[in-house]
């Protein structure tokens, strides 16, 4: 019996350039919410970028191939509409941490993952591409929540038009420009430009707040900052945050994921199984649970949007961890200072071809009946929310196996 090749069991490691700019690729996702929770619901920006830059390294390793790490989406804007305590979503992270270890040990999301038909998939990663391309284009104009929220359409910029137009849409339209002419380009790969060019634009023109402040020094994050959640932190966490997000966590978060890193990815990301990213997301709210981050989690989009910009390796993750990690410990909560530095017209840019590179996983789409189950997710998603859409067009697509309906 022949033994397995190294290179099967565990795909190399790369660290260059096309690796480092594919790791910039879903900053458009994780930043403008992350930063949201933080000065909206009281998070800690070390216990938040500690998180997240430590469970990029563990993914990373394990999975070898690229893997994207966001906040969990319901979640978060919920908290940021409302304005819940930080303990509260504290309580959220431990029981998403229950859930998802339950069902990915058990093995319980294997099953459901075989029951789902491929066209519902195809819907949650559609939708979900075209409202990723949908909050990018926000973010470039600044009608965003986080830019409503903050009264400005480039909050950290000191200059907020030229004349009549906005500085944010201008810097947006150059950036796409320049992403849409280096998309292939593997010598200056387009996120690096990106995300280059918005630091030039923050260095110069922004507010530098917070910076004067900045005091370099070795930070760890405490544990259970806020305290241990109460039963009435529990019981609202359960009803109002984890019970919405479950099924897109399941839709988009496993399912979608392992089927579009399948794709990607057909020898190398053997590792990325519904089972592997159920418990990978538990342990990483568990972690999040312990030092006061946000509700964590992997998506469809998040993971488009790296291998749009070049990431195919674990390696993208590692540098994406170290650098999070670096600001983490280096500058503590002062890392804030250093994030706003960044436009939001920027980040838009990141998110809209993230967005538009996830749409085209729906190509291979070609029955009728598969197709209207797709349109049905995307409306029934952009009418209400996507884990609606899911459930819907999974109910959707057994009712039309029947011979006897017809589209």
């Amino acid at each position: 019996m022949n033994a397995v090749a190294p290179e099967t069991a565990y795909a190399p490691l790369r660290f260059n350039r096309l690796e480092l700019a594919g790791s910039l690729g879903d900053l458009g996702t994780l930043l403008p919410l992350a930063i949201g929770m933080i000065l909206i619901n009281g998070l800690s920006p070390m216990g938040v970028f500690f998180s997240v830059g430590l469970v990029y390294v563990m993914t990373g390793l394990y999975f070898r191939v690229t893997c994207p790490v966001e906040p969990m989406k319901v979640i978060s804007a919920y908290a940021i509409a409302t304005g819940v305590t930080a303990t509260q979503i504290q309580a959220s992270c431990l029981i998403t941490f229950a859930f998802l270890l339950l069902i990915g040990a058990t093995g319980l999301i294997t099953v459901l993952s075989r029951l789902i038909p491929k066209a519902v998939v195809r819907g949650v990663q559609l939708s979900t591409g075209l409202l990723l391309a949908s909050q990018g284009v926000k973010l470039m104009i600044g009608t965003s929540q986080f830019q409503q929220l903050r009264q400005a359409a480039e909050p950290y910029l000191s200059l907020q038009s030229l004349g009549p137009i906005p500085l944010g849409l201008l810097v947006g339209i150059a950036l796409a420009g320049l992403t849409l002419f280096l998309l292939d380009n593997k010598r200056l790969p387009a996120a690096l430009v990106v995300v280059g060019a918005g630091l030039l634009v923050g260095i110069f023109l922004g507010t530098g707040e917070g910076l004067d402040a900045l005091r370099p020094g070795i930070n760890l994050p405490p544990l259970l900052p806020y305290g241990f959640p109460s039963g009435v932190d529990f019981s609202f966490a359960l009803l109002v945050l984890v019970i919405p997000q479950v099924p897109m966590t399941i839709g988009n978060a496993v399912i979608a994921t392992s089927d579009l890193s399948r794709q990607y990815f057909p020898q190398e990301g053997q590792r990325v199984t519904p089972k592997g990213l159920c418990i990978s997301m538990a342990f990483a709210n568990l972690l999040s649970f312990l030092v006061g981050g946000m509700a964590l989690c992997h998506g469809a989009g998040g993971l488009a949007s790296r291998y749009c910009f070049g990431a195919r390796t674990g390696g993208s993750n590692l540098i994406i961890g170290a650098i999070f990690l670096a600001l983490a410990v280096l500058l503590g909560n002062h890392i804030l200072s250093v994030l706003f530095l960044f436009p939001m017209s920027a980040l838009g840019v990141l998110l809209v071809f993230a967005g538009l590179q996830l749409c085209l996983s729906m190509l291979d789409i070609t029955v009728r009946k598969d197709m209207f189950v797709v349109a049905s997710v995307v409306g029934i998603t952009l009418a209400s929310n996507l884990a609606v859409g899911f459930v819907v067009g999974a109910i959707l697509a057994y009712v039309l196996r029947s011979d006897r309906l017809k589209v």
